[in-house]
């Protein structure tokens, strides 16, 4: 299998990967961190969907997604953390002023788990990153050690997967999700 990561530019796939079953669902659509919690709230069903849309036709898009041929089979959010609520969350820290880009969702869609394309999708977010000009890009995963993570909760990923990557650990966070503390890990792409 060989996989192939480029950015989330159709919306059909990107709603293959990220939408729900029923058009009418309040499912994330990865916006959670990407907009003011205000506007968030305030999607409802169709509206968030139609939100993404927009996102995908937005330079840059709203990250990249992975394919097994012609199938999207995965997807992982990256941004500027100036446009994301990262910038103003007081769980994770700021390392310095460098305007990084942060990465912060990695999915798999069902029946595609377990053949490393949660580590194509990371390093297909760094690449993008580098090429949108990005000095350095930060994720904040958890900290599980060996322990297992509910996988409605891994979409944070996992420190092991982003130290393959080559990211380093930069900063503890008061973060914690599905009871891990998360971290912030850092590359520099300069």
């Amino acid at each position: 299998m060989t996989i192939d990561v480029r950015p989330a530019t159709d919306f059909e796939d990107v709603r293959a990967v990220l939408g729900p079953k029923s058009p009418g669902a309040n499912v994330c659509w990865c916006l959670s961190y990407r907009i003011p919690s205000k506007l968030n709230n305030e999607l409802r069903g169709p509206a968030r969907g139609a939100y993404v849309a927009e996102l995908c036709r937005a330079d840059p898009p709203p990250g990249v997604l992975a394919y097994d041929g012609d199938e999207p089979v995965g997807w992982a959010a990256v941004a500027p953390r100036a446009d994301t609520s990262f910038a103003r969350n007081r769980k994770v820290p700021h390392v310095d002023d460098l305007p990084v880009w942060s990465l912060w969702c990695v999915r798999v869609r069902p029946g595609h788990r377990k053949q490393g394309i949660s580590h194509a999708l990371i390093a297909g977010a760094v690449e993008f990153a580098r090429a949108q000009g990005a000095p350095a890009i930060e994720a904040y995963p958890l900290d599980n050690g060996d322990a297992k993570v509910d996988l409605t909760m891994a979409y944070a990923g996992l420190r092991k997967n982003f130290e393959r990557a080559g990211f380093t650990h930069a900063a503890d966070t008061t973060s914690v999700l599905a009871g891990h503390p998360r971290i912030l890990m850092r590359l520099d792409l300069r």
